[in-house]
């Protein structure tokens, strides 16, 4: 590590790029790359765990670097002088992803000193409690597989299998619904049904969980099943899952997954559109997720066989 030691301080000097990858509060992430090779020029025939060793070492050898010349910031800028300022060395990052402020996700290799493989994640929105579980699960799962270098055509083949899984019905409905607690039912509950109507009018605004929970309590009153089943009422947790076009004009429908009755089973089986919850709420977040990689997402099945075929 003698060239270390003999590295001038200015190689990150403001001038050259910015190695700055993303800041929050107390944290910086660097980017490493360009000292790496500066100092290794053969460091990508290096294993991993060498990488990590040595990005290590030399996060250790620069926290100082800038740890001396804070000394510098604070007599020119601040006209005192000591500081109380101090860089430290937290973690080594092989890959990360980084949509927004505190919504990122890290594969950490090294976490102060010690060697562990773990994908941290922060406010990325199928992290969220009102994303489907297993939808946040296959996210999850696709995101994991870019960070440690998946192939793209690979990852592409897993989406459209999933897709199919979810349009075909192997997915139970129950676990496509959305968590949610109902909020403001009353709120938005306007004119119960009277004689010769059948549902209760629904108020200008109301978001589509509440919706949803209004015509479910329709349905069980309809159909007199509400003696036998609860009702949703305010704060309840529930699920809601889009359907198509149907004979009663619903657009979406809520329902409790440890009880869900016969004939409300019935309707969703036959008129939950799969469709829609999975472009609305998985593909959505893929798009953005691919765009932010610069790839394409095409999701057509019949792409390969059409790149493949020669006239």
């Amino acid at each position: 590590m003698k060239h270390l030691e003999e590295t001038p301080w200015w190689i990150c000097d403001a001038d050259d790029e910015n190695y700055c990858a993303y800041v929050d509060t107390d944290s910086n992430y660097f980017n490493a790359e360009p000292i790496l090779l500066h100092l290794y020029p053969n460091f990508e025939e290096f294993t991993d765990e060498k990488k990590d060793d040595i990005l290590e070492r030399v996060a250790l050898k620069y926290q100082d670097i800038i740890t001396e010349h804070y000394d510098n910031l604070a007599k020119d800028c601040f006209n005192v002088p000591q500081h109380r300022l101090e860089m430290k060395t937290e973690c080594v990052i092989r890959s990360a992803y980084f949509r927004a402020t505190r919504r990122y996700a890290q594969w950490i290799t090294k976490q102060e000193g010690i060697s562990k493989e773990t994908l941290d994640i922060k406010g990325l929105e199928f992290m969220k409690a009102n994303f489907p579980p297993i939808l946040g699960e296959f996210f999850n799962d696709i995101l994991k597989q870019v960070l440690k270098g998946g192939e793209k055509a690979n990852i592409i083949d897993q989406i459209k299998v999933f897709k199919k899984q979810i349009l075909g019905g192997e997915i139970p409905l129950a676990k496509l619904g959305n968590p949610t607690a109902v909020k403001k039912l009353e709120k938005y509950s306007g004119t119960k049904a009277r004689a010769g109507e059948m549902f209760t009018e629904i108020l200008k605004g109301a978001p589509a969980p509440v919706r949803a929970a209004i015509r479910y309590n329709d349905l069980l009153k309809l159909w007199q099943l509400d003696k036998k089943h609860n009702l949703i009422t305010q704060a309840d947790k529930v699920k809601w899952i889009y359907v198509k076009d149907n004979p009663y004009k619903i657009e979406a429908l809520a329902f409790f997954d440890y009880d869900i009755p016969e004939k409300i089973q019935d309707f969703l089986n036959r008129y939950a559109d799969r469709q829609k919850v999975f472009d609305s709420i998985l593909l959505n977040k893929l798009e953005g997720f691919f765009s932010d990689l610069q790839w394409s997402l095409d999701l057509n099945p019949y792409t390969n066989a059409l790149a493949s075929f020669e006239i």
